[in-house]
Formats: C-alpha cells, sequence, structure tokens
C-alpha cells in the first residue's frame, strides 16, 4: 500500500518533559486513520509535528507533499477582522479562482444551515460555531487529504453526528484520506480503518485496532464496534489506574 503519511520513530521532549518516546504510525492511501490518547499524551505535539509547527528532538516524518492537505486545529485559526467569506477565501486563494472558490463556500455553508453567517466576524459565532467553520473551511480547497486535531470537540451531540456523516460521505465520494487526532473512542471506532492508542506521557503506541466493519455499517451496537470501544475504555481505566497507583507511590 503507498503510504501518504508515516512518523517514524519519533521522539520530542520539552526541556525536561519527556513527550512522545519511539512513536511510528502510518497512513495509506485510501484510509482512515485515528491517533487516540487521553488528555496530555502528546497528540497535539504529533499534530504540530506533521503540520510542520515543531521539529521532533529524533525520528523521521514521511509526507506525501504532492497532496493537497487541509488541517483543521484544536483551537479556532479564524483571523478576527475578517468576516466568515473573507476566511474562507483567505485559505482557498492558494488553490483556486474567485469563482470556484466562492462556489465551493457557498455550496458548504449551505449544506452546513451556516449560509446566514457568512458576512458574520468570528467574535460573533460560539465556540461550536467555529469549530464547524475550521472544518468547513479544510473542506473548501478541495483536498486530498486532512489532518485533524479533535475536529469535533467543541459541538453538541446532533452537530457531531452531521459533521461525522459529511466527512464520512467526503472519504468515500471524494476519497479525502483522513488522520485523525481525538481522546473521544466513540468517534474513533464509528469512523477509522485503524486505530493507534497512544499511552499517557511519555506517549508510546500501545495498541493498534484494524476495523474490517464498513463504515456505512457502524453503529455503537455493532458487536465489533461496541467491543473495540470497550476495549479502549478498558485501556484508559488502566492507564489512569497505573497513574494513580505511581503518584500515590512517589507520594509515599
Amino acid at each position: 500500500m503507498h503510504k501518504i503519511l508515516e512518523f517514524k520513530n519519533i521522539y520530542k521532549k520539552f526541556e525536561n518533559l519527556k513527550v512522545l518516546e519511539d512513536v511510528s504510525l502510518h497512513v495509506n492511501k485510501g484510509e482512515i486513520v485515528t491517533l487516540l490518547g487521553p488528555s496530555g499524551s502528546g497528540k497535539t505535539t504529533l499534530f504540530n509535528i506533521a503540520a510542520k509547527i515543531i521539529q521532533q528532538d529524533r525520528g523521521r516524518v514521511l509526507f506525501d507533499r504532492e497532496l493537497r492537505t487541509g488541517y483543521v486545529f484544536q483551537e479556532s485559526r479564524l483571523l478576527p477582522w475578517r468576516t466568515i467569506n473573507e476566511n474562507f477565501y483567505f485559505v482557498q486563494k492558494n488553490f483556486l479562482n474567485y469563482d470556484n472558490a466562492k462556489s465551493i463556500m457557498d455550496s458548504l455553508l449551505n449544506l452546513t444551515n451556516l449560509d446566514h453567517i457568512k458576512e458574520s466576524y468570528p467574535a460573533e459565532l460560539s465556540g461550536g460555531m467555529k469549530q464547524r467553520i475550521e472544518i468547513l473551511k479544510s473542506i473548501s480547497i478541495k483536498p486530498n487529504f486532512l489532518i485533524m486535531d479533535e475536529p469535533l470537540k467543541s459541538v453538541d451531540t446532533q452537530t457531531k453526528v452531521n459533521l461525522r456523516n459529511l466527512l464520512l460521505r467526503l472519504h468515500i465520494e471524494r476519497n479525502i484520506d483522513m488522520f485523525i487526532i481525538t481522546h473521544d473512542p466513540e468517534e474513533a471506532a464509528l469512523m477509522s480503518d485503524r486505530i493507534y492508542v497512544l499511552s499517557d506521557k511519555p506517549g508510546i503506541i500501545i495498541k493498534e485496532f484494524k476495523i474490517n466493519v464498513k463504515k456505512e455499517d457502524r453503529t455503537l451496537k455493532h458487536d465489533q464496534i461496541y467491543g473495540i470501544i470497550n476495549e479502549i475504555v478498558n485501556i484508559f481505566i488502566d492507564l489512569v489506574d497505573d497513574y494513580n497507583w505511581n503518584s500515590s507511590h512517589v507520594d509515599s
């Protein structure tokens, strides 16, 4: 299989704090791959390495740079002095002419019932609405590949379901591959072809799950999906128990 993104033996620390230790994972063409881990496990650090915001201390990142890649950051990157449609075009203009860019933006906003806010400024929007715009903005450049850090974290349940269905539709119908970082086992199991589970700091890969159920057939009641979610939850519980035991042991 053709690998479009690969992390090989990644190490990263900040001063004396080890964040990532010997992390290796990859995304193949045609896949949605999720990196799942507890809060503070180094997931966003790996995202920032992929986005070239920071540099790893050791290891290699192999990235198919011919792909048109959209990024969704955990925190909003909307420019506060620009309207929503201006924020869209600020990103789109590197890839599309104005008429094409506007047509795509209008289509996405209409599809998600957000066309009424195109002349609004970011300060006028809720956090969940900003997050929806960030996802749509990344899609608006007609990407081949999306890298997303907690893309569904700030939205209500129904919006989360709608956005998840939209992303799955884009993956199936437009062949958009995805690397998603999340702390949500349900999100990972319902969307991914493969899931990597990251430990607490220093983050290491402790488990890989492969899911063979067709994405359109997945529900929380499906035996394999339910089993994977349950196993991931138990891994997280063990990580918390180990942390609490080690902390109390040190304190004593």
